[in-house]
């Protein structure tokens, strides 16, 4: 048998392995890096959050309380105080952790499987990644959590409030309207999700793809990561406002008016019109666009250190 000469062998090795499997990320990594990244998440940007909800349930009002997002703001600061406007934050901040997690690891895990040996993704894959994350994150976290913020929030705007806490809110919906009762408006939050992910991680990818160059390896910064994060941010809002006011509306308190998703949809076509289907839009996209770009931007750098101190094939 010929044997390789000992140079030829360390070409070949150099030239097989590490572009492909360099640029993996591991799940376990995505987990930690992901609930980190929506814990801080969600700290900086839930009063935008707060003032896109009530604005959206306010719409349905008899009386709208509000008439705009500056009175909003100002109405709930000199009625509750600043910390107003983190009223049902801790419903959200529960699920914020594990949702990114979610986002993150299975988009990772996607991504893993479908790149191809130089850990690059087709403009398909790249959708169907984002896609799959989306739905994951809306069926085990996104739903039942965004229900139960929603709630919250509509409930402190009621003369007399029934949820005391986070807990006892839970115990209370689930006891009133069983375990489902937190699943109103999934099939809503699944288009929403899966939509927002696949905008977002196709936009940023392509987007982080030009900067990068004919180096796929080549760190872009801090700096540029915010700015093509906050890119991905805009266009998922404009491509999926009408879906997030569909599942505000189904899984609020006055949920039971609609049959379903489409009744909903409908609905409010023939009642409001299709300029109904943007309201929040506005207060969405300052939330979503710093949201986006905070989130991929701290991801990385989260994702940058622990590459440091925790070493995977």
């Amino acid at each position: 048998m010929t044997s390789v000469p000992e140079p030829t062998v360390k070409r070949t090795a150099i030239m097989a392995s590490p572009l492909g499997s360099a640029r993996k990320k591991h799940p376990g990594k995505a987990i930690m890096a992901g609930g980190i990244t929506g814990g801080l998440e969600i700290l900086c940007t839930f009063p935008t959050e707060y003032v896109k909800t009530q604005l959206q349930l306010d719409s349905r009002a008899a009386v709208p309380k509000y008439t705009g997002i500056l009175n909003c703001i100002s109405t709930t600061i000199k009625n509750h105080g600043f910390f107003g406007l983190y009223r049902g934050l801790s419903s959200l901040l529960y699920g914020s952790i594990p949702k990114s997690s979610v986002r993150f690891s299975t988009y990772e895990f996607l991504r893993n499987r479908m790149a191809d040996s130089h850990g690059k993704l087709t403009h398909s894959a790249t959708l169907m990644c984002g896609l799959g994350a989306g739905v994951a994150e809306a069926v085990l976290v996104v739903c039942p959590m965004e229900t139960i913020k929603v709630k919250f929030i509509h409930d402190q705007t009621q003369p007399n409030p029934k949820y005391k806490g986070f807990f006892s809110g839970v115990y209370t919906i689930i006891k009133t309207e069983g375990l489902h009762g937190t699943y109103r408006g999934l099939t809503a939050t699944v288009l929403k999700q899966g939509s927002n992910q696949a905008i977002r991680f196709f936009v940023f990818n392509n987007l982080k793809s030009y900067f990068q160059g004919d180096d796929h390896t080549k760190e872009i910064g801090p700096v540029k990561t915010f700015f093509i994060g906050g890119i991905a941010g805009a266009a998922s809002v404009f491509g999926n406002t009408p879906i997030d006011v569909i599942k505000t509306r189904m899984q609020g308190l006055d949920a039971h008016k609609y049959k379903n998703t489409l009744d909903c949809l409908l609905k409010t076509w023939r009642e409001e019109g299709p300029f109904a289907f943007y309201k929040g839009a506005i207060p969405r996209l300052g939330r979503v666009c710093f949201d986006v770009a905070f989130t991929f931007t701290l991801y990385e750098q989260v994702m940058k250190g622990l590459d440091k101190v925790w070493i995977t094939d």
